[in-house]
């Protein structure tokens, strides 16, 4: 599937700031699909991904999910 950026932003958080990309493509049935990739860490080398019907619900989901993603890191990172 190719997908086209749509846009960048970033999420600053704890004086962390998490950059993160929107992507659209179609599926092979045709049907529209959303991404979100939220980069983390100065490397780039962390990073998830999120899918969706819909940009606003993905937008929704990563504004949520990357404070958890990073403080869980950050606790797992302090137990090694």
């Amino acid at each position: 599937m190719f997908q086209t950026l749509l846009r960048t932003d970033a999420f600053d958080i704890d004086h962390q700031t998490l950059s993160v990309r929107y992507f659209a493509g179609r599926t092979t049935s045709g049907a529209l699909r959303y991404s979100a990739e939220v980069v983390f860490g100065p490397a780039g080398l962390d990073r998830f991904i999120l899918d969706d019907d819909s940009i606003m619900n993905l937008e929704v989901r990563a504004t949520r999910l990357a404070p958890a993603t990073l403080y869980s890191r950050t606790l797992a990172g302090r137990a090694a």
